[in-house]
């Protein structure tokens, strides 16, 4: 028999996408120290840009908001896809990214000693 017990309390959903926001606002603002706030230090990035490969370590995405700047014209939907008590997925549909680009980003995230870290970003960027 099962339980019927609700096994992740709504204001672990709130973590999750405030964990997300921040990735969001560092684009927005351009400054690759905010966007690293919500990436675990060892997080990984796999995806195509401009038809050409970008993966590895999350210091490349760093580096991309670094070089392109701020996209103050970002427009995002953030939803939670899946839920555990100790992670999550998230996609992030977003517009208008600082080289005028539309992705789909999906982050993986792991809650380690009670805070929210993306561990994994994998995109994928719409032609315009």
């Amino acid at each position: 028999m099962s339980k019927n017990i609700k096994a992740v309390p709504t204001h672990e959903y709130d973590a999750v996408i405030a964990t997300a926001n921040q990735y969001v606002e560092g684009l927005r603002t351009g400054n690759a120290q905010s966007v690293a706030q919500a990436f675990h230090q060892d997080a990984v990035m796999y995806g195509f840009t401009n038809g050409e490969l970008l993966g590895g370590p999350i210091n490349k995405l760093f580096d991309f908001v670094a070089k392109n700047g701020g996209a103050p014209q970002i427009t995002t939907r953030l939803d939670v896809l899946a839920i555990t008590p100790s992670t999550a997925v998230v996609r992030v549909d977003m517009e208008n990214d600082a080289i005028g680009a539309d992705y789909n980003d999906y982050l993986t995230l792991i809650k380690i000693e009670g805070v929210w870290k993306v561990i994994a970003k994998v995109y994928h960027q719409f032609d315009a």
